[in-house]
């Protein structure tokens, strides 16, 4: 059986699921529950620092975008740090730490952007025995008003400023969780490694405005009939986070630099794509919020499975696997054509695949075959552009299949070649530089 067992940054853990810091994680009693549910380890629900504690709205402070069958998708919160005192929220760490030694917990961190502010905060949590420290440079709403969270995310000096205060006022590792609401997530995640942090965990929440209930003219949620932005998560958000993951991996400057990974994780799968993009943990929330503890069950179990279908024995193997995949487009093979399939026994003949190729994409599916519905892809004008497959409802009925010889019947060129835009011909430079090596007449 498949070895679930991590070390992140020195932080040992039974499995790669840690609850990521939120509402799940903000008491003694849910990271109890969800130790006992078999979580790997949690972050702590972002502590700030000493004094009368943050006041939260007395209403609804979560929103959400569902699906057509109320899957939630996205999720939308506009609550802050925790409300909780400082104190209480140390003796609840120092006790669950106690008598959980084998489990990850890691604290959020969240004070002003002084030094004398973080220098007052990191003994206290040491003192715990907490086995590392999340900044939380990430959250878009309430706090970033105040110069904290993804306001000191989105400066690459700051990130690498606090960084270093606390690299130098404590034993723990330091992890910085970046924010999305940015233009390039890389210059963070350098500042970060310049400031000295082990590790860095994406995404935060991204700014969000989930809804607007258009016959009060309202955003939703509301407070007395007010809206404001919040931090969107949920598995709408898993495709930008397993993006800006692998920007990390891949870029020269913040290759090999460890990753908690974040951003509307529900299954198992969700989780191993992340570990093969470079996560050597991952963190969960929404999925817990929506679904319960137990969750965590089927990511065990089916990570465990296909890790020993696949013949993998430990986590670290599949960590960064398909870094070496992902490039940049200039380096794809333009040579490379593929046409769509229609498999007929599987086809229940809706048309989605035509209306959607022939309103919008490239005409190149018919319809009709001896005056029937028939739906069959022409392949001397299909671009294998996927957008058929996409929106077919029947799962494998349209499959897009590689050419591996023969002659494009759209392009006229021959199968089998490779090259990519930095060689193409009617790639500007290269044609500038054919034109110069050309003999004067």
């Amino acid at each position: 059986m498949a070895d679930l067992r991590v070390d992140f940054v020195g932080i040992k853990a039974p499995n790669p699921f840690w609850l990521a810091s939120a509402p799940p994680t903000d008491k003694e009693y849910n990271v109890v529950r969800a130790f006992k549910a078999g979580w790997g380890g949690v972050v702590w629900k972002t502590l700030g620092e000493a004094g009368p504690p943050v006041v939260n709205v007395n209403g609804p402070r979560y929103g959400a975008w569902h699906s057509q069958d109320r899957r939630v998708m996205g999720f939308n919160n506009i609550e802050l740090i925790t409300d909780r005192p400082l104190e209480v929220n140390l003796r609840e760490i120092k006790q669950v730490k106690r008598d959980w030694p084998d489990r990850a917990l890691v604290v959020s961190l969240m004070v002003p952007c002084e030094e004398q502010a973080w220098k007052a905060i990191l003994p206290v949590v040491e003192d715990t025995g907490a086995d590392g420290i999340e900044l939380n440079f990430g959250c878009p709403h309430g706090m970033s008003e105040r110069g904290m969270g993804s306001a000191v995310g989105q400066v690459p000096e700051y990130v690498e400023m606090v960084a270093r205060w606390c690299k130098q006022n404590t034993r723990m590792p330091v992890i910085v969780k970046l924010t999305p609401n940015i233009t390039d997530v890389r210059k963070p995640a350098e500042a970060a490694r310049r400031g000295g942090a082990d590790a860095v965990s994406l995404i935060n929440t991204i700014n969000s405005i989930v809804s607007v209930d258009i016959d009060s003219m309202r955003p939703t949620p509301n407070t007395d009939g007010y809206g404001t932005h919040g931090g969107y998560c949920g598995p709408a958000v898993k495709p930008i986070a397993l993006s800006m993951v692998s920007e990390i991996a891949r870029a020269p400057a913040t290759h090999g630099m460890p990753i908690s990974g974040i951003g509307g994780i529900e299954t198992w799968r969700d989780a191993a794509e992340y570990m093969a993009l470079g996560c050597g943990t991952v963190q969960v929330c929404t999925a817990a919020m929506v679904y319960g503890f137990k969750v965590v069950e089927e990511m065990k179990t089916g990570l465990s499975n296909w890790m020993d279908e696949k013949g993998y024995t430990s986590v670290e193997e599949i960590v960064g696997r398909a870094i070496p995949r992902v490039t940049d487009w200039q380096h794809l093979n333009l040579d490379y054509v593929v046409k769509a399939h229609i498999d007929q026994d599987l086809c229940i003949k809706c048309g989605r695949c035509h209306i959607a190729c022939e309103d919008t994409s490239h005409q190149a599916i018919f319809a009709e075959k001896d005056g029937r519905r028939h739906f069959e892809v022409n392949e001397a004008e299909c671009v294998g552009c996927n957008l058929c497959a996409v929106v077919c409802p029947i799962e494998n009925c349209i499959t897009m299949l590689p050419m591996v010889s023969g002659v494009d019947p759209r392009t006229g060129r021959t199968i089998g070649g490779h090259m990519t835009w930095k060689e193409h011909p009617n790639n500007p430079a290269v044609f500038n530089k054919a034109k110069v090596a050309e003999p004067a007449e």
